[in-house]
């Protein structure tokens, strides 16, 4: 086996099995999978690496304002202005603080989602179809994909039933992309390598079955999270003002401070009495309750993101949210809620309204303005059974939605087809 990168795409089925070592009749046998598990690793991203709860506090005070005032504090502390010098220290601490716990919560939030949404597959091992741990599948597995499935490994598919797989994840394009067996170019892009299956993507119709040929880190989906730990963290508008202001009154208060004590030795007076004086003025013009203004102000704007699902890990982006003023989108709609919704059909040459909105199973039949009963109508009898029965998709109840497996369309039938009847 070749551990180097291959266009899986361009090899025929043949080639493929065979620099594999694969038996698509059989699948691998427990010695196999052990000795590629150990050459090839566990189908598992690597996590980003974490940040340190000294580097959480860390960030939290390294910002132009905060040096002020912890200059601010020390110098007050100097004078021996404990009140002032206590003051200004309390509020330092507190923004870091709230900063500092407001992240590390996003963060275990996060881990723990990632935890919780595990993957298990149906693979072909020693002959027997079995059910594992998408973790635990290696190069060289045979895998079986049915709608309502997520992709665990980068596939290269053999046989199809009328396969769709929604790629979005990966290529932006909100559509099922229909799959094929046919062997393509070597240059073929990734959008259009249409007998692969790709990690972390969704069946949405049909059936299918492919051997793994990439795991982990080398997957596609591999490759972008590898990009990612490698991005520069921009700064929000509101941080960059901030910058910008507390500089600019850095300068502003020391020329201020040194003008004061240029024009009092001038006149006359003491050296230690101007240079107190000097820093008087400059420990008042600090503005030492803006940092705790925004903190506070922030943290309200997160509070309420939380209570509608949304985390977010650091307090500036929030105002990010709220300064953008125009959104651009694209073809895929990928702003829009995905969601299908029936409202109405046409049956024995007559026009029907369908009422209600996404997957919820409600609303009514109307024709012409009047609410009807679907038993009166035999033409639209037999719609809804079709529409009910011609069907893949799962309609599956939550706390607090309904939420669908499968294709959308399929979705939508079956959730106004399944209401009415």
């Amino acid at each position: 086996m070749n551990p180097q990168k291959t266009n899986w795409h361009n090899l025929p089925p043949e080639t493929l099995t065979t620099n594999l070592q694969v038996d698509i009749k059989q699948g691998l046998s427990e010695t196999d999978v052990q000795q590629r598990l150990q050459q090839y690793g566990v189908n598992r991203l690597t996590p980003q690496r974490g940040k340190s709860p000294l580097r959480l506090m860390f960030e939290q005070i390294n910002q132009p304002l905060v040096y002020i005032l912890l200059a601010a504090a020390g110098v007050t502390a100097f004078l021996e202005e404990w009140v002032d010098s206590s003051v200004i220290f309390g509020v330092v601490l507190i923004n870091a603080i709230i900063g500092f716990i407001q992240e590390a919560n996003a963060l275990k939030a996060i881990d723990a989602l990632s935890r919780v949404l595990t993957v298990t597959s149906t693979v072909l091992r020693n002959g027997q179809r079995r059910s594992i741990s998408a973790t635990d599948l290696t190069v060289g597995d045979v895998v079986f994909l049915q709608s309502g499935d997520k992709v665990p490994a980068d596939l290269r598919l053999l046989q199809i039933r009328e396969l769709q797989i929604d790629e979005s994840a990966l290529t932006g394009e909100s559509v099922p992309v229909g799959k094929s067996i046919a062997t393509l170019n070597d240059d073929t892009v990734l959008a259009d390598r249409c007998n692969m299956a790709y990690s972390s993507t969704l069946v949405t119709y049909g059936s299918g079955l492919g051997i793994v040929v990439e795991v982990g880190d080398r997957t596609e989906i591999g490759r972008i999270n590898s990009l990612l730990s490698n991005t520069i963290e921009l700064e929000t508008p509101l941080t960059k003002k901030i910058s910008q202001f507390s500089q600019l009154l850095l300068w502003v208060i020391m020329g201020l401070a040194a003008l004061t004590f240029a024009i009092g030795v001038w006149r006359g007076q003491a050296l230690l009495d101007m240079f107190m004086a000097s820093v008087a003025l400059a420990v008042g013009a600090i503005p030492e309750g803006l940092p705790a203004a925004l903190t506070i102000t922030l943290a309200i704007g997160v509070s309420r993101m939380a209570k509608r699902n949304a985390i977010i890990r650091k307090l500036p982006a929030v105002e990010t949210l709220g300064s953008t003023t125009v959104i651009c989108s694209d073809k895929t709609g990928t702003l829009t809620q995905n969601q299908m919704t029936v409202q109405a059909l046409y049956a024995g040459e007559q026009l029907f309204d369908i009422t209600g909105s996404g997957y919820t199973p409600n609303g009514e039949i109307g024709l012409k303005g009047k609410i009807v009963a679907h038993s009166d109508y035999p033409a639209l009898m037999e719609c809804l059974k079709a529409g009910l029965l011609c069907n893949d998709a799962r309609l599956i109840a939550e706390p607090d939605n309904w939420r669908i497996e499968g294709d959308p369309t399929e979705g939508a039938l079956q959730e106004k087809m399944g209401s009415s009847l």
